[in-house]
């Protein structure tokens, strides 16, 4: 089977999240919500008990007597004071579940750029469902693309009433749950410090990195290194290969320049991070291909003749 490449959308069989109707004003048409982001290619792993190599099972115990209680005789509750619980039965919070009416109520259009983008969450893809309705949907997607604008909705999802934004994309629309007010955390108190007046010189050389840097957003550039190497961790496992830890970068404790360092960094000084990171990975497999293990002697040197400049 195929890998899909990095950073382009996964393919595979689409099944909706939800289904129901999109609604402006007295227009209406039926939709499909379908999930555009997933965490299926995590790497997941379960407790073993080593002796045995079977699953661990875990159990509710009760806090107080230590013994396992099984989860259908359990009920919910919610702490008002220290050990002190309101317990709510199922049935008295199926009487306050929101009625699950299958409506994206559209209520205003705003521009894009007016929404924090603290507020987003969660994005769908909203599709037409169906062949009725199709003009209705084209229509509000058309409308809504020529003004550019972004629809603010409501829809029950998962028992809970999100707001959500929709806009247009490709030959349907992305539609973002929003977070509410009360969900996002004030952050008073968090830059009450002021920071010092750059100096011109120092910020000037940092608006020519910014500018040497700059680039075109590629999502397919973006890597999780502790994913990949994970994977070449169990890979390695898996065919009996032994596993060798890496030795810890020594911290440089010295106190930084900072004209210095912008001066290096504009020279190019070793590159990002990321290019490091690329240039090591890639030696190490080079390394790996010809049966050579890493010279750690040259590394101690190096860490050596370090040492020696900071005395």
């Amino acid at each position: 089977m195929a890998k899909a490449k990095r950073g382009a959308p996964r393919r595979g069989v689409h099944r909706p999240a939800w289904e129901g109707h999109l609604r402006l004003s007295l227009v209406t048409c039926p939709v499909a919500l379908y999930t555009a982001t997933e965490r299926s290619a995590d790497v997941h792993f379960h407790l073993i008990n080593p002796k045995t190599n079977h699953r661990i099972r875990m159990q509710t115990v009760d806090s107080g007597t230590g013994r396992a209680v099984e989860r259908s005789d359990l009920v919910k509750g919610f702490e008002v004071a220290k050990n002190k619980y309101v317990l709510l039965e199922k049935e008295e919070l199926d009487a306050v579940k929101l009625e699950a009416t299958r409506i994206i109520d559209i209520t205003e259009f705003v521009d894009a750029d007016a929404i924090d983008r603290i507020y987003w969450d969660e994005p769908y893809y909203l599709a037409p469902q169906g062949k009725t309705g199709l003009d209705a949907f084209s229509v509000i997607q058309a409308a809504m693309k020529k003004q550019a604008k972004v629809a603010i909705g409501s829809l029950v999802l998962h028992q809970r009433e999100r707001p959500c934004a929709l806009e247009p994309r490709d030959g349907g629309m992305l539609l973002t749950t929003l977070r509410t007010h009360d969900e996002v955390r004030s952050s008073a108190g968090l830059f009450d410090k002021d920071l010092p007046k750059p100096e011109p010189g120092m910020l000037q050389i940092a608006e020519k990195i910014i500018a040497q840097q700059e680039a075109k957003f590629d999502p397919s550039h973006f890597k999780d290194r502790y994913e990949d190497a994970l994977r070449a961790l169990i890979e390695r496992k898996k065919k009996g290969k032994p596993v060798e830890a890496e030795e810890p970068e020594e911290k440089d404790e010295r106190v930084v320049d900072l004209m210095a360092a912008l001066k290096s960094s504009l020279k190019g000084g070793g590159g990002t991070s990321r290019e490091k990171a690329e240039r090591f990975l890639a030696a190490r497999k080079s390394g790996e291909k010809s049966g050579q293990k890493p010279d750690k002697t040259h590394k101690t040197q190096k860490r050596k003749s370090s040492r020696k400049r900071a005395a």
